[in-house]
């Protein structure tokens, strides 16, 4: 479990299906997600598969929640390289807390760079998810390429540091 002030992290479960297909399902949140079957026996089944990854530390899978139990959002960590992991499936609904997006992406690199030990992250964002994009660079993300639809960014540890010094009070850092 990863805890923010306002929201946590926690392991997806396969009782969780019904709420991640809802949330990939809804047209508000899915617009820059890749499609996917939106069945929730589908998504059990992916869970299960997925799980046997997470035992074998290759990609890790959370739900995002208030820490009254609301689940707001997912994210998931993977495509683990020698010295970098790559994050996504990056959803947060109409449940989240003020500060969910700017947490959950500080409690993911801290996961990624203090705690499995990479010494960077690499991650895509279409072109025309505009926000994100700039949300990203505002972290100090580096745009390394671009593919038709994407911008592929890089982001090191000390580009976190000022952040987490800018948004500590906030997040109840300092």
């Amino acid at each position: 479990m990863l805890k923010g002030k306002t929201i946590q992290l926690r392991l997806v479960q396969e009782e969780d299906a019904e709420f991640i297909n809802e949330l990939r399902g809804d047209e508000k949140y899915n617009t820059y997600l890749s499609k996917s079957d939106i069945s929730v026996e589908s998504q059990k089944i992916w869970i299960r598969a997925y799980k046997k990854q997470e035992q074998l530390q290759k990609q890790f899978y959370f739900i995002i929640e208030r820490y009254d139990g609301t689940k707001c959002g997912t994210v998931r960590l993977y495509d683990f390289k020698t010295n970098s992991f790559c994050w996504g499936s990056w959803i947060l609904n109409h449940e989240k807390t003020r500060y969910a997006a700017l947490e959950s992406a500080l409690l993911v690199y801290e996961f990624g760079f203090e705690n499995l030990g990479f010494e960077k992250c690499h991650f895509d964002v279409r072109k025309n998810n505009h926000a994100v994009n700039k949300f990203h660079e505002k972290f100090g993300a580096r745009c390394i390429g671009e593919t038709d639809s994407d911008y592929l960014y890089e982001i090191y540890p000390e580009d976190i540091k000022s952040m987490e010094i800018r948004y500590g009070k906030i997040l109840g850092k300092q």
